[in-house]
């Protein structure tokens, strides 16, 4: 009987065990498999709205995030731009119809190097949200990090204003992708052709958009923007190349570079473009300002050249803290530790003055009333314990 109540008790006592590992074995497996399942993306916001203005979409739009989908033959283009994704769309609104594409990149930037190499000289300003140019129908503007080509079966008085809707509608970049480039405020203003302006942020870029310097001599490898534009001076016409590096050092570099490559003329090595080698030997000229380099060729003369670059300044809004506007960490943790003794000073120092002004003023106030300095007189009785005793 004894033996039988054992066998049972040993066999009651492992369930539990048996069922703590059968848990375990369950728990192990659905983690895995909650694993193994890939969390979905989340979907993006469509680039462009369901309908503006009286402009209503129509059909389901198409979108990629390929730039050889969009432009295969300018991919390398996009690519260098920072290119995100795309989205085109039709849209009517009585008699009309309306195809609009966008672009989106990474930054600002991107947005506005792709605006400048997608417009044409030919094509005329207009004011749609940060720069617009439009030939008949067809009208090109860029706003925030996307870029919008629109095309209208037929212009109106009122296609412009229907698209400036349209660009406050549009998603809205934060952070630094908000920030604007600002390369071309440094560009002379006299005989500038702002149409022409083209800028770059890779090689593929600046090349297709008609550089005349070779890419390998401007050196994007090492954080280089280029902003080219036509000048039409009284005494001829040239190109205007300005580059901004990360630093003036890198933009010495660079120009004893450029000035050792103009000085050897067009060799075998050198290979110049045609720009440079039409230009006036006069109108080959640089100029360094800060991390800016300036090059001129054309057909200018050697004086115009010259009062081009000399319009060239570069300012930077620094704290001068110390000779090179610089301030290292240890400078930081020095000027920190003088900053906590000077703090300790003036505490003490205004302690010493409230106990001055509260001890000393008081027994001041006493005397000139004709009482001892101190309120401890002579006729105080003080008790004292003669412990020794």
């Amino acid at each position: 009987m004894s033996s039988l109540l054992y066998f049972f008790r040993s066999r009651f006592r492992a369930i539990p065990r048996i069922a703590g590992l059968l848990a375990c074995v369950l728990l192990v497996s659905s983690s895995a498999g909650a694993r193994s399942k890939p969390e979905a993306a989340p979907a993006l916001p469509p680039l462009l709205p369901m309908a503006f203005s009286a402009w209503q979409q129509v059909g389901t739009p198409q979108r990629s995030d390929r730039p050889a989908a969009v432009d295969a033959g300018n991919a390398a283009v996009l690519q260098e731009c920072g290119f995100q994704r795309f989205e085109s769309a039709a849209y009517t609104r009585d008699d009309g119809k309306l195809a609009v594409r966008a672009m989106q990149f990474e930054d600002a930037s991107g947005a506005w190097s792709a605006f400048t190499f997608y417009r044409r000289p030919n094509m005329l300003p207009e004011s749609i949200g940060a720069g617009a140019a439009y030939d008949g129908a067809h009208i090109l503007f860029w706003s925030g990090n996307l870029l919008v080509d629109a095309t209208f079966n037929h212009l109106t008085a009122m296609s412009a204003s229907e698209l400036r809707d349209l660009a406050q509608q549009l998603p809205r970049p934060v952070g630094s992708a908000a920030i604007l480039p600002n390369l071309d405020g440094y560009l002379p203003v006299q005989h500038l052709q702002r149409n022409s302006l083209r800028y770059a942020l890779g090689p593929q870029t600046y090349a297709l958009g008609g550089g005349a310097l070779p890419p390998s001599l401007v050196d994007f490898a090492r954080g280089a923007e280029v902003v080219t534009a036509q000048y039409e001076a009284a005494d001829g016409t040239g190109l205007l190349t300005l580059l901004e590096y990360p630093t003036p050092q890198i933009a010495m570099d660079r120009e004893r570079a450029m000035q050792s490559y103009l000085r050897a003329g067009n060799t075998t090595q050198s290979n110049w473009s045609q720009l440079l080698v039409s230009s006036n030997p006069g109108a080959l000229q640089t100029r360094r300002s800060g991390p800016l380099v300036a090059v001129t060729a054309g057909d200018f003369s050697a004086a115009e050249a010259q009062n081009v670059l000399g319009h060239l300044h570069y300012e930077a809004n620094v704290t001068w803290n110390d000779p090179k506007g610089y301030i290292s960490d240890a400078s930081k943790l020095g000027r920190l530790i003088v900053g906590i003794f000077t703090l300790v000073g003036i505490l003490a120092g205004t302690a010493l003055l409230i106990g001055f002004f509260f001890g000393g003023g008081r027994a001041l106030l006493r005397r000139l009333r004709g009482k001892p300095a101190s309120a401890l007189d002579e006729t105080m009785e003080i008790i004292t314990l003669n412990l020794r005793n």
